[in-house]
């Protein structure tokens, strides 16, 4: 299909081959599947991580039930973004370490449509975690972050 896209675009123009030919290899953007009600400041919540959407964001919550998903922000660990140098390892590195497995979380506030959370596997800090494992922070949060 795409070979004939390519070669009535040639004809056509360069700049509509260009146009053509992005579009039909751009992937599609995803939406995090995260639906669940966010807990209260303060609440802890807990949950096998389903979905990791960056290097500090997740959704935990029962299997086959993203209406019940709470979308969790790390609130001890800044990754770069995911079009930044770094983040899609920041991302990758995150989901070695929690993808399937259970968390136990602190929700500290609201941030969007998601909840800034303290999150512990095995009883550790998942900042403290992703560090050990290489993990380097960067971004707006962290920059705003005091030192440790």
């Amino acid at each position: 299909m795409f070979g004939c896209l390519l070669r009535y675009s040639l004809r056509s123009g360069p700049w509509l081959a260009a146009g053509l030919v992005s579009l039909a290899c751009a992937s599609p953007a995803h939406a995090d599947p995260c639906e669940g009600a966010l807990p209260a400041p303060g609440a802890v919540f807990s949950g096998a991580v389903r979905y990791v959407g960056d290097g500090d964001g997740l959704c935990l919550g029962p299997a086959g039930r993203p209406e019940h998903w709470v979308e969790v922000r790390l609130g001890d660990f800044f990754a770069p973004e995911l079009q930044e140098p770094g983040g899609a390892q920041a991302k990758a590195r995150l989901e070695q370490l929690v993808l399937g497995r259970v968390l136990v979380c602190k929700a500290r506030r609201r941030s969007y449509d998601r909840v800034i959370g303290f999150c512990t596997l095995a009883g550790k800090p998942v900042g403290d975690l992703l560090r050990a494992r290489g993990g380097r922070e960067a971004g707006r949060g962290w920059q705003a972050r005091p030192s440790r």
